[in-house]
């Protein structure tokens, strides 16, 4: 099964359809460290991927026709601005919006699926309009297609992450399709941090882990506008402390809790108020709390990699999605009863 990949970013939604069983023929993403830590993992993890273009997906538009009768999935998360309360909801008025140029790559090439994903304020009312735009141009082009807010946390990932998913494919094969089931399993952030919070030799380890023993909010802090790495504006903060995370900024990959820890210190030695015995979260913390796995690495300064981390999609989520969309696509036709 051959994929397109738009939008890639750090390559979280390829690679969970690369483990659901795709293989990339191109990446396409305009960011250039987020380019190099698709190239970087591509030749680190020996993943085959093809080209990875650093362009504008408006470029891409323009030749993707060569790519005609050859690719199985299309699959992207568009910029999600457009469509989020922080960046105002102008939807298609906003000229971040990529779902025309989406469209315009899935009528030239021609795909057997396609997949898109965007943040949950797409599912708002106000927008069905323009949901139901999007799914009549594919009509037009053969596709039946069906949208669904999923939540990442039903994936084993530790992380309130809601997202909306298109699907959409031919009739023939859609009637196969079923959106995958939750897993059942709940990840806590104690749990999928543990061992590296404690890896240090901090003896309060046990005791924070006790404490986060709940999913970790949306991570956020990935948008250019706002400046250096950390996990997000005031509410976001609040509910960090409340599982014990000292939430006010980034830690160095060698900053991790070691004996004696009391809390992260700011830059006169003193510790950050409201947060004693609160550690901070590095990017491979962060990267965990978003399903990637530690073998991931990202390419740039924190501030570029935490970037990168924060605006990924889950790919614990792409993997289960994807997987459905495999089965789909090789179901066997049923035989007509005799």
């Amino acid at each position: 099964m051959i994929a397109i990949e738009m939008c890639a970013g750090a390559g979280g939604q390829a690679l969970g359809l690369h483990e659901a069983g795709f293989q990339h023929a191109a990446l396409i993403e305009i960011d250039h460290h987020a380019c190099e830590t698709l190239r970087l993992n591509n030749r680190q993890l020996n993943l085959g991927w093809g080209d990875i273009i650093e362009d504008d997906l408006k470029e891409f538009a323009k030749s993707s026709a060569g790519f005609a009768g050859r690719i199985d999935l299309i699959a992207g998360g568009v910029p999600c601005p457009p469509f989020s309360k922080a960046g105002q909801q102008l939807g298609h008025e906003d000229e971040r919006d990529l779902f025309p140029i989406a469209l315009q790559v899935v009528r030239k090439v021609k795909p057997k699926a396609v997949m898109l994903e965007n943040v949950p304020g797409l599912f708002e009312e106000k927008f069905r309009w323009y949901r139901d735009k999007i799914s009549a141009e594919l009509a037009t082009m053969g596709y039946k297609s069906e949208w669904k807010l999923h939540q990442a946390s039903d994936y084993g990932v530790p992380q309130l992450r809601p997202r909306v998913i298109l699907v959409a494919m031919p009739q023939e094969d859609f009637q196969h399709f079923t959106w995958p089931e939750p897993t059942g399993d709940t990840v806590t952030v104690g749990d999928a941090l543990y061992d590296l919070i404690s890896e240090g030799g901090w003896e309060g380890a046990d005791e924070w882990r006790e404490k986060a023993n709940r999913i970790a909010p949306t991570l956020v802090g990935g948008s250019k506008k706002h400046g250096g790495p950390d996990l997000g504006p005031t509410r976001a903060k609040r509910q960090w402390r409340e599982l014990g995370v000292n939430a006010h900024r980034l830690a160095n990959d060698n900053e991790i809790p070691e004996a004696g820890f009391k809390g992260a210190m700011k830059r006169d030695g003193s510790i950050q108020e409201g947060c004693e015995n609160m550690p901070l979260l590095n990017v491979r913390m962060a990267a965990r709390i978003q399903g990637f796995p530690d073998d991931w690495s990202f390419h740039g300064s924190k501030t570029h990699a935490y970037r990168q981390v924060g605006n990924a999609f889950p790919p614990p989520v792409a993997k289960a999605i994807g997987t459905q969309i495999i089965e789909a696509l090789r179901a066997k036709p049923k035989e007509c009863a005799a």
